[in-house]
């Protein structure tokens, strides 16, 4: 008679392991996140331009700016990144973001018909002095609407000016000097609205 108790409360413990282990896989996954506003002032804290990518926002000193497209550019083991924006009224320009080794936010604004060349050490432009601090050549990885090719190489030459003033050269893939000025852009100034979350892997 004890046999046969100890048999049946072993298969009643049997029963209520199997029937507690299909209980628990048929847990259903939890719900998705609820849709969320990306450009919900609430969903960002400034955010990181270090993740810039093609398809976000940023606001700079309350203006609004589109990113639409990004040049990832790369000489030897140093990388940086240029952003290419739209504002609402269609004007054009674009944002650096590097890290040398603090990180360093620029606005470019491009100068058309510049007669300025980056041959000589010191430049003066709009009443500022610069000083020639940089000159290479780096490969660069272009994605979204940038007008450049997928990859290719741009040669650049970089000028500073006193009170975070910037001037810079490039020209991609041997083509003709492309001038502009920069800002330094203060900390705190800039706020990022990721246009999509990441795409994980």
């Amino acid at each position: 008679m004890v046999a046969v108790i100890v048999v049946v409360a072993v298969v009643l413990i049997a029963v209520a392991v199997v029937r507690a282990l299909r209980s628990r896989s048929g847990t259903a996954p939890p719900p998705p996140p609820a849709p969320r506003d990306p450009f919900d002032p609430g969903e960002s804290t400034f955010g990181d331009p270090r993740t810039l990518r093609a398809g976000d926002m940023v606001e700079l000193l309350g203006e609004r700016m589109f990113v639409r497209g990004s040049l990832r550019l790369r000489e030897g083991g140093y990388q940086w990144s240029e952003h290419f924006l739209d504002d609402i009224g269609g004007t054009r320009t674009w944002l650096s973001v590097e890290e040398d080794p603090d990180l360093e936010v620029v606005r470019w604004t491009a100068l058309k018909n510049s007669d300025l060349r980056p041959s000589a050490a010191q430049l003066n432009h709009d009443g500022h002095d610069y000083r020639r601090d940089e000159h290479g050549t780096a490969q660069f990885v272009s994605e979204g609407t940038t007008g450049l090719g997928s990859t290719g190489r741009v040669e650049y030459v970089d000028f500073e000016g006193s009170g975070g003033r910037y001037l810079s050269f490039e020209r991609f893939e041997g083509g003709e000097w492309e001038v502009a000025v920069g800002e330094r852009v203060p900390p705190g100034t800039l706020t990022v609205y990721p246009g999509s979350d990441p795409v994980q892997p």
